[in-house]
């Protein structure tokens, strides 16, 4: 009973210092970013392009586009007994296109940051002054070539 006492301390041990690591916690950032990109991507999909997307093409709004298999089945008072069954391949076009233009932004990003990163591995650095030992070892050789 004890030892398993130990194990479980020595496992929320482990656990606490992994998930205090920082790529844990970057990752958990990155994914709740994530999150609001993928909301502001959508909105921008569905609020701007897909309007205009839709008026280029003639007035054609992808998100009601759709394969009916069965239509809904109503009774005599109007109400749906049956709800309609059908395929929204519009609602599919819409996820597209929302890929489409996250891979770009993303693209870009990468991009933009590959570009950075270029610059700074391409900006010489300055030679470290030699520690004493280096000094040392440096008149040590230096001594023993003129004898």
């Amino acid at each position: 009973m004890r030892l398993d006492f130990l194990k479980d301390t020595i496992m929320l041990k482990e656990f606490r210092k992994f998930i205090m690591t920082g790529n844990v916690i970057d990752l958990a950032i990155a994914v709740i970013l994530a999150g609001a990109v993928s909301a502001v991507v959508k909105g921008f999909v569905n609020l701007v392009m897909m309007p205009i997307i839709g008026h280029v093409s003639g007035g054609v709004d992808f998100a009601d586009l759709k394969f009916v298999l069965s239509d809904a089945v109503m009774d005599a008072e109007g109400t749906v007994v049956t709800p309609e069954n059908a395929i929204m391949y519009g609602e599919w076009i819409n996820t597209i296109i929302n890929l489409v233009i996250v891979g770009f932004v993303l693209f870009m990003i990468v991009k933009g940051y590959n570009k950075v990163r270029k610059k700074k591995e391409e900006e010489p650095t300055p030679d470290p002054e030699p520690t004493n030992e280096e000094v040392l070892l440096t008149e040590i050789r230096d001594l023993l070539k003129n004898k």
